[in-house]
C-alpha cells in the first residue's frame, strides 16, 4: 500500500542504499522509502560497496552505529573513493560526535532520530534533487 506517494515517483526507480549495522533502523528506513524508491537494506560497508559494483546507488543513507564502529571519516573516504560523487545522508542523533564529524567531512544532511515518515522522505527527496 502506498501512502502519500505521487505516481511519477513510484515509477522513477531511484536506488537508495540504507547502510547500518542496526537492523531495526535499516528495516524502518527501507519500509518508509520503498514506495517511492528502490531501497536496499545493507548491514556493512563491504556489502554496500560490493552491491554498488552491479547496482550503483543514487543515494546512500549511513547510520550512526556504522559511523561509530568504522569511524566516520573512514566511512566517508571509502565511499567517495569507491563510489564517487554519490550523495551521503546520515541517520542518527544530531548531537552524536560521529555524526557531527561525518557531517563536517562531507555528508549532505542528517535525518534525526526518532525517525518520522515525513522527515525521512523529505530529506531523501531533497538529496535526490526532487524537492526544495
Amino acid at each position: 500500500m502506498q501512502i502519500g506517494v505521487e505516481s511519477a515517483r513510484a515509477v522513477e526507480n531511484r536506488r537508495v542504499f540504507v547502510v547500518d549495522s542496526d537492523e531495526i533502523i535499516r528495516a524502518a528506513l527501507q519500509f518508509m522509502l520503498h514506495d517511492e524508491n528502490e531501497a536496499h537494506e545493507i548491514e556493512s560497508m563491504d556489502a554496500a560497496i560490493q552491491k554498488a559494483a552491479d547496482w550503483p546507488p543514487d543515494l546512500i543513507l549511513v547510520g550512526q552505529e556504522l559511523l561509530r564502529s568504522a569511524g566516520s571519516s573512514a566511512v566517508l573516504e571509502r565511499l567517495k573513493a569507491t563510489l564517487g560523487p554519490v550523495p551521503v545522508v546520515l541517520v542518527g542523533d544530531t548531537a552524536d560526535a560521529a555524526v557531527c564529524q561525518a557531517l563536517d567531512g562531507g555528508a549532505q544532511a542528517v535525518i534525526p532520530l526518532p525517525l518520522k515518515l515525513e522527515s525521512v522522505r523529505a530529506a531523501v527527496d531533497q538529496a535526490l534533487g526532487r524537492r526544495a
